[in-house]
């Protein structure tokens, strides 16, 4: 088991179910069940303990809605059973661990609300995953914050100042293009007659910055046309590259693009826009972590898979994309797509530092596309001259100066082998756009001690 933040882990106990408490970052409890849960119990031992020696396990209907007295009443209760059922030496020895231990006299609300707000901070810090197959521990919906309302907080509060006449709230949102992207994403799903002022500064802000991100620009431009505003046509059709002519055109286009894509249901939209938003913002382990919950329960969806795969790549999690491009890769039915696909694989494999698994992936790519001997299934006969077969030798010279500075000496061979006689089979265009490349894996395999010495 491993973080999927990377930070340290390490098991300082256990329980009688078979579940395991860890030691997060040298400070903070983590409690792992035998049933695939995990959530955060404490910020310290010290405070995981007394949870445990207070609050045990069989204290099953406590909840924050009790004041102290309730509280007191259900332990008692749970106490009460426990002593019957197997603690007959309860009162002792919790008394002995309370003196033992030193464990403060806390009231139980506050030591319930100290629990609670640990266990809603295991995301995104506290991710457990399996390291075998990077699955991620569950953890209770009642613990996980939407990933939506996270990153639109900041956007939000801009907004809300912005409505208000705040100082500074709009040059803050027009001198940052991710907290502009916010403020029209809160605008989106909250809409009030009021905003046209405001929508119309965002997105003479968007048109000026004519960055390649156009998306932000679209949804602005919509929530301007669906005022219909004859005084608006001019910046819209500047927005729209001259789809918006008139007023009246303008909100029938809105209209349209509000039903395909900019809707007022916030939960209808989709959570890849939340991810990218959330990477934008620099909150790489939310975006994570929410991408990893969507692997886990993503079924033979080749589109999502794909989509999974290239989002965990952006945010630099190459074990969890080549996770992702594993499962996509086993559902191609063609021998071209299983060629595209496999080089994909490589890449996603060698950037994660797996290298013979990367190798592995250019040898199912070659054998889609019957490279070095073998019979095409199918496959494009004019692969070779073609981007994939650029791309597929690329990967080879890639792996090859991976596996040379790795110091394994027959992968590198080996895969120079494959990469020399994929480039007399590429088009000459794609030979020569890689001649720097071959010549630099050509050299660094030159440079690897004989076989043998």
């Amino acid at each position: 088991m491993h973080l999927a933040s990377g930070a340290p882990l390490e098991p300082i106990a256990g329980d009688d179910t078979g579940g395991t408490y860890f030691l997060c970052g040298a400070t903070a409890v983590l409690h792992a069940s035998s049933e695939g849960d995990a959530v955060l119990l404490a910020d310290s031992v010290g405070e995981a303990l007394e949870i445990l020696v207070r609050l045990p396990w069989w204290c099953e209907n406590i909840s924050a809605e009790l004041d102290e007295e309730d509280l007191l009443a259900e332990v008692r209760a749970a106490d009460h059973a426990a002593r019957e059922e197997f603690a007959p030496e309860l009162d002792a020895q919790r008394a002995a661990l309370i003196s033992g231990l030193g464990l403060p006299d806390r009231p139980l609300a506050e030591l319930l609300a100290m629990s609670q707000s640990a266990a809603g901070r295991t995301e995104p810090d506290h991710v457990l995953l399996n390291s075998r197959e990077l699955c991620a521990y569950r953890l209770e919906e009642s613990f996980r914050q939407p990933l939506r309302d996270v990153v639109l907080g900041p956007g939000r509060e801009v907004l809300e100042r912005m409505r208000r006449g705040g100082l500074g709230a709009r040059e803050e949102a027009a001198g940052d293009p991710v907290l502009r992207a916010g403020v029209l994403r809160a605008a989106q799903y909250d809409r009030r007659d009021g905003d046209l002022p405001l929508l119309r500064l965002l997105l003479e802000h968007e048109s000026a910055a004519r960055t390649e991100r156009f998306e932000e620009r679209r949804l602005a431009a919509v929530l301007v046309a669906l005022h219909g505003r004859e005084g608006d046509v001019s910046l819209l059709r500047s927005a729209t590259g001259g789809q918006v002519t008139d007023s009246a055109e303008a909100v029938e286009w809105a209209r349209a693009e509000e039903a395909k894509r900019y809707g007022r249901d916030v939960a209808a939209e989709s959570e890849f826009t939340w991810i990218e938003l959330a990477r934008r913002q620099g909150r790489i382990e939310r975006a994570r972590v929410a991408l990893i919950r969507m692997l886990d329960d993503t079924g033979p969806d080749a589109d999502r898979l794909r989509e999974l795969s290239r989002a965990l790549e952006r945010i630099g999690d190459y074990a969890q994309a080549a996770r992702a491009q594993f499962n996509l890769l086993s559902l191609q039915d063609t021998a071209w797509d299983r060629a595209s696909e496999a080089y994909v694989l490589a890449r996603l494999e060698r950037r994660r530092g797996d290298l013979v698994a990367a190798g592995r992936a250019l040898e199912r790519a070659r054998a889609a596309v019957g490279a070095g001997g073998t019979t095409p299934g199918g496959a494009d006969c004019q692969w070779h001259r073609r981007g994939l077969g650029r791309l597929i030798t690329e990967q080879h010279l890639e792996l090859t100066l991976a596996a040379a500075e790795a110091g394994d000496a027959e992968l590198a061979r080996a895969t120079m082998g494959h990469g020399r006689l994929l480039l007399d089979t590429v088009g000459k265009e794609s030979a020569k756009a890689l001649s720097r490349l071959s010549t630099r894996a050509k050299w660094a395999v030159a440079g690897l001690r004989p076989p043998g010495a």
